[in-house]
Formats: structure tokens, C-alpha cells, sequence
């Protein structure tokens, strides 16, 4: 990004983080869902579940974590359509701004919102017993690729708050993304599952994204579940980035 358009995406990030100071609630309802998610399987099914020898809040943190994720991106899809649907983007428009910043704005505020909403899950999941060996590069390993699903994440959800009809299809499309990391191992070993549901999720994104984040977060080597899932990670925001951005110039034009 040029210098011009790294200050006029300053200028409107400051806008969108404004916003979301004065409506906190954003952020609490984010974490919510992945909170009763996580004290549901901890306190309810966690006793039936077998994991290995690890605690199962131990086990289940990077799905909780996935999810935070992929319920805090509905705010993106949600923010743009209002914006675009309330007139402001075609006022941007008209002014000597870099026609791109208003997509950074939003991404760059999901971002910020993303990782609160993440600090606070993990401080709930400590409380109720997560404990971890990782270190420091642990911690930055595991901070960078949530950073990076976040990023690829936010970038498609920019389609459906460019392309949606109403409120409902711009933040509805999370849906699948939030219930994904359940045909996954996120909840329980792939190898309990049966045939066809098995080859789906030990083959999907969110599979080889908890298995680097468990591996990271126990301070085990992490193999080839890494890269399959940096590759699943930049292979997802290289695509979903070039069609938010055709997207938003046709929208625009």
C-alpha cells in the first residue's frame, strides 16, 4: 500500500474502531457463542469424549478459537452492508480518497475486534482449566495463524457485505463457517468418525488449522500439519482478496 493509501485507510480504520468502542456489545456477542460452546463440551459431553491423555479443554481450545473467528466475520459483511446500503461508501467515492481504503478500513477493523474477542475466549478457557507448554515462538505461532485466518476469513466475508440483498444474507453467510469446525477434529479424533465423514474432515481446512494450533499450544512438533494449514490460510485469502476487490470496483463503478 502506497503512502496515500495507508493514511486514508488510518483515517477510516479510526472511524470503524469509534465505532465499535461506542457499541462494545459487538464484541461481547462475538465471544458469547464460542464461550457457550466451549463450558458446554468442558462441563457437559467433556466426560464422554476420549482424547488421548491431555485435558479435553486442552483438546478443544483451537476449534473454540476457529469459531470465535468465523463468528466475529459476520460483523464485517454486516458493517459494509450498511455502509454501502447507507450511502456513505458513494460520499468516500467522491472524495480524493484511495477507492480501496474503505475495504482496509474493514478488514483491518475485524482484525482489531477478532483478536479481542480471542484474548477474552482464552482468558475464559485458562479460568476453566487450559493450560499450555508452549513458548514464546509457540504463542507467536499460534497468535499468526489466527491472525492469518482472521485476514482470509475477513476478505471473504467482504463478498457477501458487497453482493447481499438484506441485513440477514450479509451476516447469515457465517452460519457454515461457525458449524464447519464440527465435521472436524475440533471436537473429537477423526479416527471415531464414520468412512465418508471421516475423509471430509480429516481433508477440510479447519482440521489441519486445530491440529498445528494443539501441536503449538502442547509444545510438540507440529509436522506437516503447519503448512497444510498456512497453505489453507493464504490459499483462501489470495482468492477471496482478488474477488473482493473486482467485486467492489464492479459494485462501485
Amino acid at each position: 500500500m502506497n503512502r496515500h493509501l495507508l493514511g486514508d485507510t488510518a483515517v477510516l480504520l479510526g472511524r470503524s474502531l469509534r465505532h465499535i468502542a461506542r457499541s462494545p456489545d459487538t464484541i461481547i456477542t462475538t465471544a458469547i457463542m464460542p464461550i457457550a460452546f466451549l463450558l458446554l463440551f468442558v462441563y457437559v459431553f467433556g466426560g464422554a469424549i476420549e482424547t488421548g491423555s491431555e485435558s479435553y479443554v486442552d483438546y478443544l481450545l483451537p476449534g473454540i478459537l476457529v469459531i470465535t473467528i468465523a463468528s466475529g466475520i459476520s460483523y464485517t459483511a454486516f458493517r459494509l452492508f450498511l455502509d454501502i446500503q447507507g450511502g456513505i461508501v458513494e460520499r468516500f467515492q467522491s472524495m480524493p480518497i484511495a477507492r480501496s481504503s474503505v475495504l482496509w478500513a474493514h478488514v483491518l477493523t475485524s482484525l482489531v475486534a477478532n483478536l479481542i474477542s480471542l484474548a477474552v475466549v482464552l482468558g475464559v478457557a485458562l479460568v476453566v482449566g487450559f493450560r499450555t507448554g508452549a513458548g514464546v515462538l509457540g504463542w507467536l505461532a499460534v497468535a499468526g495463524i489466527l491472525a492469518l485466518l482472521t485476514l482470509a476469513l475477513t476478505w471473504l466475508a467482504v463478498l457477501p457485505g458487497l453482493t447481499a440483498k438484506s441485513v440477514d444474507g450479509a451476516s447469515g453467510f457465517a452460519y457454515p463457517l461457525v458449524f464447519l469446525p464440527f465435521v472436524s477434529s475440533a471436537f473429537v479424533p477423526t479416527e471415531s468418525m464414520p468412512g465418508p465423514v471421516r475423509v471430509f474432515a480429516e481433508h477440510q481446512p479447519v482440521t489441519a488449522i486445530v491440529d498445528a494450533i494443539r501441536d503449538l499450544f502442547a509444545g510438540q512438533p507440529v509436522g506437516a500439519d503447519i503448512w497444510t494449514a498456512l497453505a489453507w490460510c493464504v490459499g483462501i485469502l489470495v482468492v477471496a482478496y482478488v474477488l473482493a476487490v473486482v467485486t467492489y470496483r464492479r459494485r462501485v463503478a
